[in-house]
């Protein structure tokens, strides 16, 4: 199957729960699944934020366009998407990151960072070599970052975020954003391997997104850093 068609299988669900999300209307949760992500984080050679965030979304899009997506992981991927969209993110160096790296996912590199996204599952059934691995304290220090082609997440001025809630946040804005595409836009930029920027907004640009019809939001449920139902990114192709 071509991983555009894949994308829009796979995603279909997560459009009526989104849907359900921006009207107010509840939705119970069964049995809690999240995807673990790992950011590479050296002591001696730190990543940058806007380079962890860009890994993180292109992450998550390249290995839902995997074809294991669609078969050895379907089960996971499925169950996950249809229920609440969680991501769970850590941090890993050395031998910590190595043993991460034999685990079945996806690693990519943007510039000076590394992560790796992992099929979802149940919290309840991390393997050791992710559950051992610290989820607080990954805060980055920023530089700018030469655009691409490609659509832009933009990340809200209007709430604080470390750069781990931050990695979460896009990882879910990149999901929205193929689930509502057209498809030959889709199919055109999963050709291209998903290049993407990642962006914090000014205010004039953050009153201009959250009034353009063409921008899906991420509603965030408020577990972690924010209130409930503040948007924390809006995505345009």
């Amino acid at each position: 199957m071509p991983a555009a068609d894949q994308l829009t299988a796979l995603l279909a669900p997560m459009v009526e729960r989104h849907q359900k999300l921006v009207r107010g209307e509840a939705e119970p949760e069964t049995d809690v699944r999240a995807q673990p992500l790992v950011l590479r984080l050296e002591k001696a050679d730190p990543p940058t934020h806007t380079d962890a965030l860009t890994a993180a979304a292109r992450a998550v899009i390249r290995l839902l366009a995997d074809p294991r997506a669609n078969e050895e992981w379907h089960e996971e991927v499925s169950a996950w998407i249809g229920n609440r969209i969680r991501k769970v993110v850590r941090r890993a160096r050395g031998a910590h990151w190595r043993a991460a790296e034999d685990l079945p996912g996806v690693t990519v590199k943007v510039g000076s960072a590394e992560v790796r996204a992992f099929p979802p599952g149940l919290v309840t059934e991390l393997p050791k070599e992710l559950s051992r691995l610290q989820v607080s304290g990954i805060e980055l220090e920023d530089e700018p970052r030469e655009p691409t082609e490609g659509p832009t997440l933009w990340l809200t001025p209007e709430a604080t975020m470390t750069t781990g809630k931050a990695m979460a946040q896009v990882g879910h804005a990149v999901m929205l954003l193929a689930a509502y595409a057209q498809p030959a836009w889709l199919t055109t930029w999963t050709e291209q391997d998903f290049p993407l920027n990642v962006r914090k907004a000014t205010k004039r640009e953050w009153v201009d997104l959250t009034a353009d019809d063409d921008a899906v939001a991420v509603r965030d449920a408020g577990f972690t850093e924010v209130e409930p139902g503040t948007i924390t990114v809006l995505a345009k192709p």
